[in-house]
């Protein structure tokens, strides 16, 4: 194992969890324990995926070489040499080469909220930082370097290829931007799984337990149904639905179809709205409105309809702090209801623990 120098300032700020003195300790982690983790972190979509890769060990396989040759290097210590120059990092001579030492690097990789325009395409975007690790004039490793993607690495030197340097500190786009807020939960949430001391200096994105598993239970029930009805139901009617889905969670998987219209059947139950997946934007001013008990009406382009109108319905209605979401019906049409916005990010963690499917949209 073996990095090299460059003359950047280091990459540690005492205040900041995007910094060496948190990474370096989840490298050692990986190196010395386990070079694989996969875990729920609390606000972020999904499991988070965390590798520790190496060159030239990781790329050397009959799939790994021939995307190497596919990109045009003949090994993948060429490859890491392109990656070092995008991220000013020394080189590797020949004579380096040679030594066959190896280079480790560490992926992590989870979703996050869609962009604004990846919404229009997407219900979820993914996000990977490539972790480097070198020297800032020093001869011991002492800090790290950062590439950044939002794409699916389906060949993976590729991926690593196409991927660009990132800056914590200034984020070029708003994916980014959005990648950047979500990779700090995530590192807090690594530490705590791994129970690794952050420093008290560091600014921590969360007060919470990120990793701490919640049971299903009727009240996680009942939270998720006060939310998605905006605690527009009454007691009686809470206990019961609750009492019903909490139920069909129990139930084995081979009930899923009428799991599915159970869940079909709550949603209608709490004012939404079932639309073809084809709609203008008068239905759903209509509809909308009979959703939030008063007249909605929202800006938008001629000749636009269905998903285009989304950014249009979400911009007019966040000015009420609301947000439209819908169940996933599993076929071609929409089940739409109405949230407070600042519930939504609840409402997707509670979906993902009792297996209710909601989007975002």
């Amino acid at each position: 194992m073996s990095f090299f120098s460059n003359l950047f300032g280091r990459n540690n700020d005492p205040k900041s969890i995007i910094s060496f003195d948190v990474i370096n300790p989840i490298y050692s982690y990986l190196y010395n324990e386990q070079a694989s983790l996969e875990f729920k972190v609390k606000g972020i979509q999904e499991n988070v995926m965390v590798n520790l890769f190496y060159f030239p060990g990781s790329l050397d396989h009959e799939e790994g070489n021939a995307e190497i040759k596919k990109a045009g290097f003949n090994n993948s210590y060429e490859v890491l040499n392109e990656l070092y120059k995008k991220m000013n990092i020394g080189t590797l001579s020949d004579e380096m080469i040679q030594e066959g030492l190896e280079y480790d690097f560490i992926h992590i990789q989870f979703y996050s909220e869609p962009t604004v325009e990846e919404k229009k395409f997407f219900k979820r975007s993914i996000k990977n930082f490539v972790i480097f690790f070198c020297s800032t004039n020093s001869l011991e490793i002492n800090d790290f370097r950062m590439l950044y993607s939002g794409k699916h690495f389906y060949d993976y030197t590729k991926g690593l290829l196409e991927s660009e340097v990132i800056d914590a500190n200034n984020p070029k786009n708003e994916s980014e931007e959005i990648g950047i807020k979500d990779f700090k939960l995530v590192l807090q949430g690594i530490c705590q799984y791994l129970n690794i001391e952050i420093s008290k200096t560091v600014e921590l994105p969360s007060t919470e337990n990120l990793v701490q598993s919640e049971e299903v239970t009727e009240e996680i029930f009942q939270e998720f149904i006060k939310l998605v009805s905006r605690e527009n139901i009454e007691e009686k009617e809470l206990k019961k639905e609750a009492k019903k889905l909490f139920k069909n969670f129990n139930k084995p998987e081979d009930d899923y179809d009428e799991i599915i219209e159970d869940h079909f059947a709550f949603f209608e139950s709490i004012d939404a709205w079932n639309s073809d997946w084809k709609f203008d934007p008068e239905d759903a001013e209509y509809f909308i409105s009979d959703l939030i008990g008063e007249d909605f009406t929202f800006d938008y382009p001629e000749e636009t309809y269905s998903h285009d109108l989304f950014p249009y319905i979400q911009s007019a209605l966040e000015k009420q702090n609301l947000e439209l979401m819908s169940f996933d019906t599993k076929g071609d049409n929409y089940l739409f209801f109405v949230v407070n916005k600042e519930d939504v990010n609840r409402i997707l963690e509670l979906s993902e623990l009792i297996k209710i499917e909601v989007d975002q949209l």
